[in-house]
Parts: C-alpha cells; sequence; structure tokens
C-alpha cells in the first residue's frame, strides 16, 4: 500500500477548557477550502451544542475509526478526521487505518444553537489529551463549541505552530470516491426504535465463528433484526460485526438505528449503520469484507477512463456552492446534461474527495477533501494498467468483440447489454461486482478515443457561465 506523510500545521493543539464563562471546546483546524478560497485555519462555527455529552461521543466514536486498523492491527493509526460546514450542519469524517469502515458526525442545525455555521473543509485536530477530556465528560452544562481558531488568534498565527505529521495511504483516499459510489446504491431497509437497537447491537459476536470473512445476515423481524448466517430473500449484510464498536460511544442516546444496504444476491455487500440522535446522526459505513477495504472496488473507474466525464465534471463542479443536499436532476437542468452524466461527473468529483453521499437524505454534499485532487485517479493500479495497455496498443478492437494482449496472454473482451465482459481470472472471481477489469477498462478507453467527441453543452444557467453560485443557496 502506497503511503505518503501529510503535514497538519494547527494554530494549537485542540482542547476542552473550562472557565468562569463555562465549558469550552475548540477543536483547531488545518489548511482548508473555503468559497473564497484557501485559508490557512479557516472558523467554520462557534456556538453552543444543544447535546454536549452526545457530541462528545460522536466526535470520539469518528476518531475511534480514525484511530483503528480492524483488519490484521499492527500500529494505531493517527489520521485526524475531516470537517466540513455545509452552511446548515457540520460533518465529522474519517476513514479507518485499514481503509475498510467510513464515519461520518452530522451534526445538523438543531444540534447547533445561537451561530451561522461556515462552508468550507478542513482536517481538524484530535489529539490524545483532547479525547481523554472528551471522554471523562459528564453533565449537560452549556458546551461553546469553537471549529476554527479565535477571531483575534487569526491575525496572530505567524508563529507558534503545532505541526502533525500524518500517514496518507493512497487507499484511504481513494475509499473516500468508493464510499460515495456504494452508498448511492444503498436503500433504507430497516429501522429498529431505541430499546431494540441497544438491544440488537450489544448483543452483535465479536467476531464471527465458522465464517471465513467474518459475515452475518440480518433480517427484518417485527421492530428488531434477526441475525442469520446465510443471505436469505430480504437479508442485509453485516460484514464484521465487530467494526460497529464505535457505536456504542452514543448508544445510549440513540432514538432510533437505521440500515442500509443493497439488495441481497448471495454475495458479500456493503452496508450502512445509522445511530440517531437528538440533534445528531452517526454512520459507520462497512466494506464487503473485513480483508477488503473500499479502495479496491472499482465503482468509480469507469467514470474516471472517460474525458467526458472529466468536462461535464469541471462545469457540475462551479455548481456545487458547498450545498448540504445535491439532487442529479436539479444538477441536470442547471448544467444542460442528463441526469446519467451528471452522476458520472458526482463520481469523478469524488474521486477528488469533492462530492460525498449522505443515505439518510438520498442525497450528494458537496466538500473540498484538503489533499491533491489528482493522486487518487494517478495511483489507482486497475486504472494505471489499463490506460498503459492502451499506451503500448495492446487493444484490438472489432465490433462488439475486442482482444487485449498482457504480457503472454490475449483476452477477449466482449460487450452484452452495455456492460463488458472477459476472459481474466478477475471477471471470473468477481463478475463485474467490484468494477471493471484492467482489460475491460483498457477497451472502454480505447473505445471512446475512437468515437467522435460531441461538443459539450451550453450552460444552463447564468451560474454556470460565471462561476459558483452564493454558498447555502437554495436549490
Amino acid at each position: 500500500m502506497t503511503r505518503s506523510m501529510q503535514a497538519l500545521a494547527y494554530s494549537r493543539p485542540s482542547a476542552l477548557e473550562s472557565s468562569s464563562a463555562g465549558r469550552l471546546l475548540g477543536l483547531e483546524t488545518s489548511q482548508g477550502l473555503t468559497p473564497s478560497g484557501a485559508e490557512a485555519h479557516p472558523q467554520f462555527f462557534a456556538g453552543f451544542l444543544t447535546s454536549p455529552r452526545i457530541a462528545a461521543g460522536g466526535l470520539l466514536a469518528v476518531a475511534d475509526v480514525a484511530a483503528t486498523r480492524y483488519y490484521q492491527p499492527r500500529e494505531r493509526a493517527s489520521l485526524d478526521p475531516v470537517v466540513t460546514g455545509n452552511g446548515d450542519r457540520l460533518r465529522f469524517e474519517s476513514f479507518s487505518g485499514c481503509g475498510g469502515v467510513y464515519a461520518r458526525l452530522d451534526v445538523l442545525s438543531e444540534g447547533l444553537d445561537g451561530a451561522e455555521t461556515g462552508h468550507g473543509t478542513t482536517n481538524v485536530d484530535v489529539n490524545n489529551p483532547l479525547r481523554e477530556a472528551l471522554s471523562r465528560m459528564t453533565g449537560d452544562d452549556p458546551l461553546h463549541l469553537r471549529v476554527g481558531p479565535e477571531e483575534l488568534a487569526v491575525t496572530t498565527l505567524e508563529g507558534g505552530l503545532v505541526e502533525k505529521r500524518v500517514p496518507l495511504p493512497d487507499r484511504w483516499l481513494r475509499g473516500f470516491a468508493e464510499a460515495q459510489v456504494v452508498s448511492s446504491g444503498f436503500d433504507l431497509r430497516a429501522e429498529l426504535p431505541a430499546a431494540e437497537a441497544v438491544r440488537f447491537l450489544r448483543a452483535l459476536p465479536r467476531s464471527v465463528s465458522g465464517g471465513a470473512r467474518g459475515e452475518l445476515w440480518v433480517v427484518p423481524a417485527g421492530r428488531s433484526l434477526r441475525r442469520t448466517s446465510r443471505p436469505v430473500p430480504g437479508a442485509v449484510c453485516l460484514p464484521g460485526p465487530d467494526r460497529l464498536a464505535a457505536l456504542q460511544r452514543v448508544l445510549r442516546f440513540a432514538t432510533s438505528l437505521r440500515v442500509y444496504g443493497p439488495v441481497a444476491d448471495g454475495a458479500a455487500v456493503a452496508s450502512a449503520w445509522e445511530v440517531v440522535l437528538p440533534g445528531m446522526r452517526l454512520t459507520l459505513t462497512l466494506s464487503p469484507d473485513v480483508a477488503r477495504g473500499f479502495s479496491g472496488e472499482g465503482g468509480v473507474l469507469e467514470a474516471l477512463a472517460t474525458d467526458e466525464a472529466e468536462r461535464d465534471a469541471e462545469l457540475v463542479s462551479v455548481l456545487l456552492a458547498w450545498e448540504p443536499r445535491i439532487d442529479p436532476a436539479d444538477l441536470a437542468a442547471e448544467s444542460g446534461l442528463s441526469v446519467s452524466r451528471v452522476r458520472a461527473a458526482l463520481t469523478r468529483l469524488g474521486t477528488a474527495g469533492r462530492v460525498g453521499y449522505d443515505v439518510a437524505d438520498a442525497a450528494y454534499f458537496h466538500r473540498e477533501l484538503p489533499y491533491d485532487s489528482g493522486r487518487a485517479e494517478r495511483h489507482n493500479p486497475r486504472l494505471v494498467s489499463a490506460r498503459a495497455l492502451v499506451a503500448g496498443g495492446a487493444v484490438a478492437l472489432d465490433g462488439t468483440l475486442a482482444v487485449v494482449t498482457s504480457g503472454e496472454r490475449r483476452y477477449q473482451v466482449r460487450e452484452s447489454g452495455g456492460a463488458l465482459r472477459c476472459t481474466c481470472r478477475w471477471w471470473a472471481d468477481h463478475r463485474g461486482t467490484r468494477g471493471p477489469c484492467k482489460h475491460a477498462l483498457a477497451v472502454r478507453i480505447a473505445r471512446r478515443a475512437d468515437a467522435p467527441q460531441a461538443p459539450a453543452p451550453a450552460p444552463a444557467t447564468a451560474a454556470a457561465a460565471g462561476g459558483a453560485r452564493p454558498a447555502g443557496g437554495a436549490r
């Protein structure tokens, strides 16, 4: 797994402090992106939390995931969560060190009291002393939350910066994109009231005996869920039930548990588990296998392989405007693109961390990860290999059939119903469930290179032609 170090500079460590005016939770930010461009230490919020203990537990849960490797734990990860201000809410996101668990805490408008929420995305410092202080919080005395530096400190940040260097695996970045694609295909499959949610989650085994990959299946049964070891009709996959441990941080405050996933077809699949809290939501999305991170799912490869999606993404990006809910149909009307092309463009933007997906709203949302936007694409092994095959003249096209020469082997790639099937081992093992193989991807790239290029559509709105709309504008 390719790893590099990401330098994060904070004005000072985040801390939970007490004063005569009450408690203050100061979350320090690193360099981030806002509607006005890059800022060294943006501020997104300064106001009170309506449920301090719940917010503390939710933030700790996100930090737990960022600090954990669920598969072959060898070391404690040290990835700082990402925070996004979307105008009406704050979103705290993280990935596990192994790339198989995506966590997000949404602090909604009803969980924030007395202040306006800004727009933008950055890393937020969650250090060990802060974690210990949050763990000791008791009572619901007023808690003032500040995300970003104090206004006075903004002008005095030249010296005394606290720099952290954290590992940044390439698969972690690709996981953000893949989790968004996977989640957009989920439906709400079950909802449990508070008491049943607590009973079900606390009864889950820490590991699954007899399961080679550690998956369970759950079936709605009245007001609860029934566990089963096989994918019966209507079942939802729970791959690696021990990976839901972070939900225990807020379980006693839960008002309900929502379960999201695709229709079961017999294979282990990803699923999302959302604890609904007063003014907040905490969601964990699990990869299909404990040993399988989101980065290898391949759902973004088709969008990355086409120049059309790249051009469309440039057009769509100016319409995002840090919206908390992005409707592809609305974007299609504004951009002049079809809904399918808008979805492909959103997928493409997701590879740069610019779009996420909220299963509760069944909608995309805008963020801007503070990382190199092209890195996930450049380091995607299948995409890199496919482009190398095309560049080396290894693809021979003949109608619906193509032959790809890779090393000493020749593979046949045939189109059927719009999908490409290959004679390679990857296709035999996965049959399209983890995206196209490198041979099919190479054929797709080669065919699009041969096809005549359609002119880009004219923007349908003045906003698209002249730049982003004001942040927070209603759709």
